[in-house]
């Protein structure tokens, strides 16, 4: 049997949970990983990886429907999922519905609309009159309309489940190749230059509600051995080029996701400084599980989930608030034998519940159960 697992652009970070949900059912089906792709590579964490990713370049409309025959042609599995309630990934999967009859299920991972919030009134009503973008606020406001018309919801927050309903499948990770056991912590800080300095580190892609301004600012309140390295940030960026320059930070361009348990490793520290936005309020970050499994002293942020997820297993602070954040930081790098079992700790709870294991023994029979 195979799964056509759906992301709205194979060129955005979007393709992250897709491609979560493909490894997951990797070893029982066929899957890959369909959909247009309107930058001029896949996404370069999973690109080269296992799964297959099958695109079609894609522009705005009205080139957009030009595309779509060809989309529709790829969707060829015996159950659809759709990633996200974005028109180019679960619109695109209805479609498909309609002429295969085939199962759709819908993943909702982030509150898509929440996305389109920033900017305050002016701002919602620019995007609103923004039809040429396939994936536009009035585009995305009717596939979210459109959720119930799927045969079943996955998704990852309670928040999510309050809204659309569903089955809860958090972001998990492989904890057997994701394990500290695997990597030499000595040899992952000596391939960052880290020395004898402490190791403060921030993953992923350098957003506004992902706090990093606030990260980058605690650090001077910070004892002067630590260091900042901003992994998977493009040093020529517009976001990386405005930071002051410093001896105490340093940026580590995109990693293959493979890669990222060696960055992991060399960290003393792992913060998730989320801000509590539109963007946030239903969102988990996948890094923070990232973490967990490879056993990290975690600070983070009491946003949506985080506080009850890293409870008795990590510290967590007010958000947008950096004098808490540097000294949450600070009493980790001072106390090293709380920080250890603070991640040990987090190791033992991702095992549990945010593994591989604990997502298949609910993804496995909610998608036999649609076939049968």
């Amino acid at each position: 049997m195979k799964v056509s697992v759906l992301c709205f652009d194979l060129a955005d970070n979007a393709l992250g949970r897709a491609e979560l949900l493909a490894r997951l059912l990797a070893p029982r089906y066929e899957v890959d990983v369909v959909g247009p792709q309107f930058g001029d590579t896949v996404w370069p964490p999973v690109a080269g990886g296992p799964i297959p990713h099958r695109g079609v370049r894609a522009r705005r409309y009205p080139a957009f429907a030009r595309a779509m025959p060809e989309l529709l042609r790829l969707v060829d599995g015996d159950v659809i999922y759709a990633s996200k309630p974005r028109p180019t990934s679960f619109g695109l999967g209805l479609l498909a519905r309609i002429r295969r009859r085939r199962p759709l299920i819908l993943d909702v991972d982030d509150w898509e609309l929440g996305f389109f919030a920033r900017g305050g009134g002016w701002g919602r009503v620019g995007r609103a009159l923004n039809l040429g973008n396939p994936n536009g606020l009035p585009w995305t406001w009717l596939a979210e309309r459109l959720a119930p018309a799927a045969d079943a919801v996955t998704v990852a927050s309670t928040f999510l489940q309050g809204r659309f309903g569903g089955t809860l499948v958090p972001h998990v990770r492989d904890t057997d190749a994701w394990s500290p056991a695997r990597h030499d912590r000595a040899a992952a800080r000596a391939a960052l230059g880290a020395g004898d300095r402490r190791v403060v580190m921030f993953l992923g892609t350098p957003r506004a509600y992902k706090g990093v301004d606030d990260l980058v600012q605690a650090m001077r309140w910070v004892d002067e051995r630590a260091v900042l390295w901003l992994v998977g940030v493009d040093p020529a960026s517009g976001w990386a080029s405005r930071l002051e320059t410093s001896a105490r930070l340093r940026i580590v361009g995109e990693v293959p996701f493979d890669e990222v348990p060696r960055f992991l490793t060399a960290a003393d520290v792992v913060a998730i400084p989320q801000r509590a936005t539109a963007d946030t309020v239903g969102q988990v970050p996948a890094k923070l599980i990232d973490a967990m499994a490879m056993a990290r002293p975690i600070v983070a942020t009491a946003v949506s989930m985080i506080p009850e997820i890293l409870d008795g297993c990590g510290v967590v602070v007010a958000p947008g608030d950096p004098p808490a954040l540097a000294e949450a930081i600070g009493a980790l790098l001072d106390d090293r034998e709380r920080a250890e079992e603070l991640g040990r700790r987090a190791r033992a709870r991702c095992v549990e519940t945010y593994s591989f294991t604990a997502a298949r023994a609910v993804l496995f029979p909610l998608v036999e159960g649609l076939v049968r």
